[in-house]
């Protein structure tokens, strides 16, 4: 029988050994995303890389709806006291989140303050410089970026006789559209994302601005101006192609898609992050090209297109963390940031490559060679220099603004309205929403 001593001293070291068990237990991350089938699986065998890699931190990786739906509820969980560490947010949010002071913990802090030797010059400078203050610091880390770019139907080329390559410009566009529909094929054109695919992207590749104070980069105070001449005359190009069905409205996000896969539109506008899917569900051989360009509306070098800009998401860190956790958080983006991580990654969705490393790993391992279509949309938003026009858009309520801007488009495309009087009342519109978030963020 054991002495009362012996079982004060058993009891006492109950709680020493608990403690030393918990000790041992990683520390969790949570990372709230958006993405869904074979995406999700991807971010899965991220996080799953990064805890076989090490033991002192677990990231839980947790889909919890669409884009909008993630940061909706991420904001609202950090007013609860209940925020993940980790928050996929869209393009479209940027803006919100640097105005949400407090609830965002800065990627550049992040990384300093973890003290793991980053270098933030290592991203591609059109990725970059998205998510980067106007004096070169880092909010959010990279990780779907995409551009959109041109699909075609080779199979249906051929039997209109064309040759095997994307046209260039809109003009050729068109020109192919006739022939496609001549040799049989219904329509010609349609686009995914019509507001970034045909006004955002437009813009850019034609270096014109969206909005003043270089797109909003330069603060809050900026106004839309996509109703220029050049956007009217766009816009009323396009409208004629939609009459003739040379090009074919298929609807907002990515639902015409399946236009082009069926082999109803025989070229295509869509992100990059779409190839895979098209790949696998494309019943003919798929070309690809740059985005088309109107030489005679763009202000481009040397009359040619200037850049695209990107979409996708990034990863923002949410406040209220202990330093060891934050030290998790930093660890896990120096870990999705290695090279052969990232070209895994590029070359499983078609997202672009983060780093220049990863760039130059996947040539070195030949994957373009036999995959040229991923390479398209680094090569499109790389053409030259971004601009003030063309490194890309920053403004408050753009998810809203998107809205009106492709219900705008929606009522030409219908023989509604006229394309000058949609983009004066989608910039009006627009304006509106720029006012109010300037009121809500003061």
């Amino acid at each position: 029988m054991l002495s009362r001593r012996s079982l004060l001293a058993a009891a006492a070291a109950v709680p020493l050994l608990a403690g030393q068990a918990s000790a041992q237990q990683p520390v969790e991350i949570q990372f709230w995303h958006a993405m869904g089938g074979a995406l999700n699986e991807w971010v899965d065998s991220l996080a799953k890389g990064f805890n076989d890699s090490q033991k002192a931190y677990k990231v839980m990786a947790v889909n919890k709806g669409n884009y909008t739906e993630v940061m909706t509820g991420g904001i609202a969980a950090y007013r609860a006291g209940k925020a993940p560490h980790i928050m996929q947010v869209f393009e479209v949010g940027t803006a919100t989140m640097m105005a949400a002071k407090g609830a965002v913990k800065p990627v550049y802090e992040v990384m300093e303050q973890a003290g793991i030797g980053w270098d933030p010059k290592v991203y591609l400078p059109a990725v970059a410089g998205y998510y980067t203050t106007t004096d070169g610091k880092m909010l959010s880390m990279p990780l779907n970026s995409s551009s959109p770019i041109f699909y075609y139907n080779k199979d249906a080329f051929k039997k209109a006789g064309l040759p095997d390559a994307a046209p260039k410009t809109w003009p050729e566009v068109r020109a192919a559209a006739k022939k496609l529909q001549a040799a049989g094929i219904p329509c010609g054109i349609s686009t995914a994302w019509p507001s970034w695919v045909l006004i955002e992207n437009f813009g850019a590749m034609h270096n014109l601005p969206m909005g003043t104070m270089e797109n909003g980069f330069a603060g809050l105070g900026t106004q839309f101006v996509f109703n220029s001449p050049a956007h009217v005359t766009h816009l009323e190009r396009i409208a004629e192609m939609q009459k003739a069905k040379e090009f074919d409205y298929g609807g907002r996000r990515g639902d015409s898609q399946v236009k082009f896969t069926n082999g109803e539109c025989g070229m295509y506008l869509q992100s990059s992050a779409g190839l895979s899917s098209i790949l696998r569900t494309a019943k003919f051989d798929v070309g690809f090209g740059m985005m088309p360009y109107w030489p005679d509306l763009t202000k481009g070098p040397n009359g040619g297109p200037q850049n695209s800009i990107l979409g996708g998401a990034t990863l923002w860190v949410l406040g209220g963390k202990s330093a060891n956790e934050y030290k998790g958080v930093a660890e896990f983006f120096a870990y999705i940031s290695k090279p052969e991580v990232q070209a895994a990654s590029h070359q499983r969705t078609g997202y672009l490559p983060i780093t220049m490393a990863a760039y130059e790993l996947t040539k070195k391992q030949g994957f373009y060679e036999k995959n040229p279509g991923f390479e398209i949309a680094n090569k499109q938003m790389t053409l030259n220099a971004p601009t003030a026009n063309s490194k890309g858009i920053r403004f408050g309520n753009l998810l809203q603004a998107r809205d009106i801007i492709e219900e705008e488009m929606e009522s030409v495309f219908a023989g509604k309205k006229q394309a000058k009087a949609a983009l004066d009342s989608a910039v009006q519109r627009g304006n509106a929403l720029l006012r109010q978030f300037e009121r809500d963020n003061k």
